[in-house]
């Protein structure tokens, strides 16, 4: 129920989502009348139900009003429902404060985990990254930006069947004297891990393969997220309007369309869309607010590979395993 379109792009998204993956089932968690209403004729597919909750959180709601006076939230029930069993993920366009605080209270972090981080994935020149933290924890020791290292190693290498992903750490350079005390630490630490960490990275590496996994505190992470996606819109603003300019120029748009179209298709941040909370006790995925239906649908694609991949186990194992050998030693 929540997002800046509501019910309208997620029922659309979730008929999408089915049609391509034969294996999903999903299930509606909202208002019962207004859902029904939305699925109209496609009620009855048999992979999809609706669960009614009589409440929904605002997009601009305190996360602790939401926690506290909102228990039959759209949000509460499907996460209530990861906790049961009843359900294998939650994927959410709702108020992310919200549900953070939500999943984080109904699920719990996962053993060896202070705080849970959003992981979402950007486009490379050859694939992919996983970034985090991307806005969940302003403020972080070397001990989380170890956590989140190990979390984001664990996720790339399950769901991109990546043996041994590369790490590296967000800074703004990629000299050993570089960066605040904070990050020259959690450089330390990161040397000491079994992970294949291979040191600094500057932003601009984010985008040219640097790393499989980039670590940073959720303050750095959310301002970088957010200047590529002003960035991208920006360049697009502008090559609509140079190509717009007179009818030689709208000639020459017609003669590079297919070029274009093959260019937004690998930049779309359509396709990039669902950032997992990694070190939770169960699957939770946020979609972006704005999200259409293509977007939503891709964010319910992570929610299943992330039950098929069963990450949440996955990442408690690393982290007690690194508790052993710390003891250990």
């Amino acid at each position: 129920m929540g997002g800046d379109f509501g019910s309208e792009v997620v029922v659309a998204a979730a008929l999408r989502a089915l049609g391509g993956d034969a294996e999903l089932n999903l299930v509606l968690v909202g208002d019962q009348d207004e859902l029904l209403t939305r699925l109209a004729a496609n009620v009855k597919n048999e992979r999809i139900s609706i669960q009614h909750a009589s409440q929904s959180v605002g997009m601009d709601e305190p996360p602790a009003q939401a926690l506290r006076g909102k228990r039959d939230s759209s949000m509460r029930v499907a996460i209530d429902m990861v906790k049961s069993g009843a359900a294998g993920a939650c994927v959410s366009a709702g108020n992310t404060g919200a549900l953070m605080a939500t999943a984080r209270f109904v699920l719990k972090t996962a053993s060896g985990i202070d705080r849970p981080a959003i992981c979402s994935t950007l486009p490379t020149s050859d694939g992919h990254t996983h970034v985090l933290d991307l806005g969940a924890n302003v403020d972080c020791t070397t001990e989380h930006l170890l956590q989140f290292a190990l979390m984001g190693a664990v996720l790339a290498s399950a769901v991109d069947d990546n043996a041994r992903p590369r790490v590296g750490l967000l800074n703004i350079g990629e000299e050993a004297i570089k960066g605040n005390e904070q990050v020259k630490a959690a450089h330390q630490l990161l040397e000491k891990s079994d992970l294949h960490y291979v040191g600094y990275v500057e932003a601009d590496g984010i985008f040219e393969g640097a790393a499989d996994v980039v670590v940073c505190d959720g303050f750095a992470g959310n301002v970088a997220l957010k200047s590529t996606e002003g960035a991208v819109r920006l360049i697009a603003k502008f090559m609509k309007a140079e190509f717009n300019r007179n009818m030689f120029t709208r000639a020459a748009a017609l003669v590079a369309m297919p070029v274009l179209r093959s260019l937004r298709n690998r930049i779309d941040p359509r396709h990039y869309n669902g950032a997992s909370l990694l070190g939770l006790r169960g699957i939770v995925v946020k979609s972006h607010g704005g999200a259409d239906e293509l977007s939503f649908a891709n964010a319910i694609a992570v929610a299943a590979a992330e039950i098929e991949k069963q990450v949440p186990i996955l990442i408690e194992s690393r982290l007690n395993s690194v508790m052993e050998q710390r003891e250990a030693s």
